[in-house]
């Protein structure tokens, strides 16, 4: 079932998403060359509760027989793709980080997610990062009433099999709202014109994930670090968007919610106001 938000539940989900984004923008600050991932993990649970909000990820239990999640973030670095635990892990230079983070203000959610360099890293690494927030954006823009999910879908497409990644099946977009994944899921493969109709009402994330090498997966004993197959490197970028009724806007910023089209492309490709480096193979 889809469910609808009113623009009162919007407002709340616009809290939850000014925490989410406040949260990214420290972190991007904070992630040097000998931080350790327990740090930022712990500076993260401090700035959410300091914004009234409570985290999505602490704790959460997709079903009866998985360990609850034991971090405010996920962090994942260079070969993981998804959902690694915050450890004792101290980042190096040349490592690829990536940072998903969530927060509920009175029972709503935003959720949302970056892909960052830590140092100077390769430039193969830099085309992957520049690539994969590209998709987002490009999935993004697709995001208004009337469209398709197939339109999303074939926007992300388009972008990461134009620079000859390997795009992740398993783990897609979503509906957000009073639960952090709700229906409908919204695939990084997609045709044109075809799936659901968007929209207003609809709260939508979306989540590329692209690696250098192939698209396959694979999940460490823990339960729910992802990683690349073949060990390659992977990007991962999201952000929540509301459609409501001033149009699509990103909720998941330190100032949101803000319209999407404030965020054309038209230099640089940026991720909040931070430019992502890295040259697209055209």
């Amino acid at each position: 079932m889809i469910t609808l938000k009113s623009e009162r539940e919007f407002s709340k989900m616009a809290v939850a998403g000014r925490c989410v984004g406040s949260v990214l923008d420290a972190v991007r600050a904070a992630a040097v060359p000998g931080k350790t991932l327990l740090e930022l993990d712990k500076m993260a649970g401090e700035i959410i509760a300091a914004h009234g909000c409570t985290p999505s990820f602490l704790g959460y239990q997709p079903s009866p027989h998985q360990v609850p999640y034991p971090g405010h973030l996920c962090l994942s670095v260079n070969d993981v793709i998804v959902h690694g635990i915050p450890s004792a892990y101290r980042l190096r230079e040349g490592d690829i980080l990536s940072v998903d983070a969530g927060a509920i203000f009175e029972g709503f959610h935003g959720d949302a997610a970056f892909t960052m360099p830590i140092g100077e890293v390769a430039p193969e690494a830099a085309r992957l990062i520049a690539a994969t927030a590209a998709g987002m954006w490009a999935g993004i823009a697709a995001v208004r009433s009337g469209n398709r999910l197939g339109d999303i879908g074939a926007a992300v497409q388009k972008v990461g099999e134009g620079q000859g990644l390997g795009i992740v099946r398993e783990y897609v977009g979503h509906g957000i709202g009073r639960s952090m994944h709700e229906e409908p899921q919204v695939s990084n493969l997609g045709t044109e014109g075809r799936g659901l109709r968007i929209k207003n009402g609809m709260a939508l994330c979306i989540e590329p994930m692209f690696n250098l090498g192939g698209w396959e997966t694979s999940v460490d004993a823990d339960g729910w670090t992802v990683r690349t197959a073949d060990g390659s490197l992977s990007a991962h970028f999201e952000h929540t968007v509301i459609l409501s009724k001033d149009g699509p806007q990103v909720t998941t910023v330190a100032n949101g919610p803000v319209p999407t089209s404030t965020f054309a492309l038209t230099g640089p490709l940026r991720y909040h106001s931070q430019p992502v480096s890295g040259t697209l193979l055209t």
